[in-house]
């Protein structure tokens, strides 16, 4: 038997509710497979900023550093701004171990209706592969003549070859190991004159090593309309930090619910722990009635499976999913049906 030590944050709100469905449903996995796990759960959260001032403690890092894994819930509670946690918890532990890949499959699961008329899961099945440590996400900047009417603010976007070349190879490799072998890059160098033409230089300068990939390139105005009307388009989609986090949203909405999307923050080179969680946030509105789909936590599991080496176990989980979907009609409210979080849960496990 193989054992595992995992680092599990609920977080906040929903967190609370779907983590225990997925550390269920890994239960299952790991029973079939021979896996075992040891969960070691940290309370970090807007809970405990409100108590102490801090979403975690000064040597939080240091005690997630001797994990396998981290299993992340969500994160974010009104009266705390968002900000404040996210910089206090995520982004911290997404650059501190290196976790500069963010993968999202984006997938219409059968049993779920999309949106869009006349798509089926043939038509939305593609990978948001978003850069995750750089970008335009970056502390360097500022706000000068605060409350005065001469207020202003800065924000430096920080894009270097090094973070985005090794982004952009990731999504290559990963195309050339999926049936379409195709890369789309999203930018917006016609309106962001210095980092946006630099990702696309090395978009090109990188292309050229794969010539067996297929590629495209659109402005992430259009690529948001194409994510629409021609999701069958897409294979791997690479963007960076800020233009991934939006489409790997948009992505899910068109199939069917953000609530089902899975999510990695992945260090390629195993040298730190990645961190697994699902896309949708904290969703205080419905927290603490047992009513959130668990299915976006479940499935992220089965990314962690698959990034220890457990793909056949990873895989189980996703049939197990897409059973329950296909072969009952077990439904969260989001869904539209009546099922509470942990019978979906319950449903899932059972069926690994």
């Amino acid at each position: 038997m193989v054992s595992y030590e995992i680092a599990v944050i609920p977080g906040d709100g929903i967190g609370h509710e779907v983590v225990p469905e997925g550390l269920r449903v890994l239960e299952a996995a790991g029973a079939k497979f021979g896996l075992a796990f040891s969960w070691s759960e940290f309370d970090w959260s807007c809970e405990r900023y409100a108590e102490t001032g801090r979403m975690m403690p000064e040597d939080g890092l240091d005690q997630l550093a001797g994990f396998d894994a981290i299993y992340l819930g969500a994160v974010g509670y009104p009266g705390v701004p968002d900000h404040v946690s996210l910089w206090g918890l995520l982004i911290p532990i997404r650059r501190h171990f290196g976790q500069y890949v963010n993968l999202r499959p984006v997938r219409l699961l059968p049993g779920i209706a999309s949106p869009l008329a006349g798509r089926g899961p043939a038509d939305i099945d593609y990978v948001v592969v978003r850069e995750n440590n750089e970008g335009e996400y970056s502390e360097i900047g500022g706000r000068l003549y605060q409350d005065t009417p001469q207020e202003m603010a800065t924000q430096l976007a920080i894009f270097t070859r090094a973070g985005v070349d090794r982004i952009l190879r990731y999504a290559f490799d990963l195309a050339r190991g999926r049936p379409g072998k195709h890369v789309t890059s999203a930018t917006k160098s016609n309106g962001i004159i210095h980092t946006m033409p630099f990702w696309d230089e090395r978009f090109r300068a990188v292309a050229a090593d794969y010539p067996d990939v297929a590629t495209a390139q659109y402005h992430i105005d259009i690529l948001a309309a194409h994510f629409v009307q021609h999701p069958d388009w897409f294979d791997v989609v690479v963007g960076s930090n800020l233009l991934g986090d939006i489409l790997s949203d948009l992505g899910p909405a068109t199939a069917g619910t953000i609530a089902v999307a899975p999510g990695a923050n992945i260090n390629p080179d195993r040298s730190a722990p990645s961190m697994f969680e699902p896309v949708h946030g904290s969703a205080p509105d419905i927290a603490g009635r047992g009513i959130a789909n668990p299915i976006g936590q479940i499935w992220s599991g089965a990314m962690m499976l698959d990034h220890l080496g457990h793909e056949d176990a990873g895989a189980a989980v996703v049939g197990a999913i897409e059973r329950v979907l296909v072969e009952s009609d077990l439904r969260t409210p989001d869904l539209g049906g009546t099922a509470t979080t942990a019978e979906m849960g319950q449903a899932i496990a059972a069926a690994v």
